[in-house]
């Protein structure tokens, strides 16, 4: 019964406009575990601190407070707000640990309404936001969804040059051995199915960011099951002779196993529930890692981008079919370049998602771009040098060495080939700053992020 009420308050919400589901997307590493942590401190702390100054409704002291509430999707997990405090508040200050399965968090928001059909109501209102949030791999997996197995297997193959041929080669050895028409050996299937497994890992230790299926590299639960034992293959069409218990078959069937079992049933329990999203891009640690890294992940952002439902929410469409209406770019770890980088890197970054901004803006939807950092790392200031005063950032590395650098100039357009050879982007990890514990997170732009992504929600 409580959960029946707790869903009609649900609809009734989200025809009142007083709902939102965040969606926080973004590859491996590009801060989405920092962020949500950074967001939901910097809310809780509203009522306390004026540490949100581009968020209209705090500048303009309407929001009354924020607090955390129950949320309404019992069988997810709750994102553990609470453990990565602990983590960046630790002695040393240590970076949250990466999301491993789904998760998620609820807070009202309630502030003082400008609209004046809401005044009529109340001289207050309160915005419930849902913020999700999944392993960046998984996302990897959604254009899988238009693809048999054939396709999928020529796909992998036709992206197997350059590093990843050299990363490959252990496990095309033992497939090449294959013969896709004989009965299917299990245990064989297991060993090919581990070597590939290995691969993708190598592919992402490598800098590497599309790699297919993205369970196979964060199983979750699924690690172990025969659902996460396939592979793609190469001379399908030459398979005349496989017959129901072939290699083929087999792989076949668990490919598509894993389309309906595992894609779709996360596709459709999380992601067509979706209104606003942000998607969180390291452009810096590519600049680091060379071309072939670079191209890889903007091809991956924008293969990602092809799965989520654009359009713009009307009433009806907000209860019953939701739709993305709004979408921010984020360019993070802006704290580990100099200010004077910050346009520059935010060209870069809508350089990298033209594609993607493309195929949204055509469907209508608001789109933006911002450079941020979640969690501050380094102070910028400027140093005394032979050729000058020059810009610099200082913290604490990883090791906790002391560090004060200019890590160079960010391209402010996508970079050809011998931009590795002829420049070096130094680009070195530090850990977080050391914060209070009743003060909230130092941040770069997160304010401006929230005023985006639901600053017209706050009226």
């Amino acid at each position: 019964m409580k959960r029946i009420r707790q869903e009609v308050n649900d609809l009734i919400n989200r025809g009142l406009d007083a709902h939102v589901r965040l969606a926080v997307t973004g590859l491996s590493r590009a801060g989405k575990t920092a962020f949500i942590t950074s967001l939901v401190n910097q809310l809780l702390h509203t009522s306390t601190h004026d540490n949100l100054p581009l968020l209209a409704a705090a500048r303009d002291k309407r929001i009354i407070g924020a607090k955390r509430v129950p949320q309404t999707n019992l069988m997810v997990p709750r994102f553990g707000y609470d453990e990565a405090m602990a983590q960046l508040q630790s002695m040393p200050p240590e970076w949250p640990v990466p999301t491993r399965d789904v998760s998620e968090i609820r807070l009202a928001i309630k502030y003082k309404t400008k609209k004046r059909t809401k005044k009529l109501l109340s001289s207050t209102s309160t915005l419930y936001l849902d913020i999700i949030d999944y392993p960046g791999e998984w996302l990897l997996d959604l254009p899988m969804l238009e693809l048999d197995f054939a396709a999928w297997s020529a796909q992998q193959f036709n992206a197997m040059h350059g590093i990843r041929a050299e990363l490959a080669k252990p496990w095309l050895e033992e497939l090449d051995k294959l013969d896709l028409n004989e009965e299917a050996n299990e245990k064989t299937l297991a060993h090919i199915a581990s070597l590939y497994t290995d691969y993708l890992h190598k592919c992402k230790e490598s800098g590497l960011h599309w790699v297919q299926p993205g369970r196979f590299v964060l199983p979750g639960e699924l690690e172990g099951a025969p659902v996460l034992q396939f592979f793609p293959c190469r001379n399908i069409e030459a398979a005349t002779k496989a017959g129901k218990h072939s290699v083929l078959s087999l792989l076949k069937k668990r490919y598509e196993e894993y389309q309906n079992k595992v894609i779709k049933a996360f596709y459709k329990h999380h992601f067509s529930t979706f209104d606003r999203q942000i998607v969180l891009v390291d452009c810096l640690s590519p600049l680091n890692d060379g071309h072939e890294s670079f191209m890889d992940m903007r091809s991956a952002l924008e293969q990602i981008m092809h799965s989520f439902r654009y359009g713009r929410n009307g009433l009806l469409k907000r209860i019953f079919s939701p739709k993305i209406d709004k979408v921010l770019f984020a360019a993070t770890k802006a704290d580990h370049i100099t200010p004077d980088q910050y346009g520059n890197l935010v060209s870069l970054l809508q350089q990298m998602i033209h594609p993607a901004w493309q195929s949204a803006a055509y469907e209508n939807i608001e789109m933006s771009c911002i450079s941020m950092a979640s969690v501050r790392a380094t102070k910028s200031g400027h140093i005394d040098t032979s050729e000058g005063r020059v810009p610099a950032i200082q913290g604490l590395t990883e090791a906790g060495e002391s560090l004060t650098l200019y890590p160079g100039e960010v391209p402010n357009k996508l970079p050809n080939p011998d931009f590795w050879q002829k420049s070096r982007f130094d680009f070195t990890s530090f850990r977080p700053a050391s914060m209070n514990h009743d003060e909230p997170c130092q941040h770069i732009r997160v304010d401006k992020a929230l005023d985006t992504l639901i600053g017209d929600k706050l009226q």
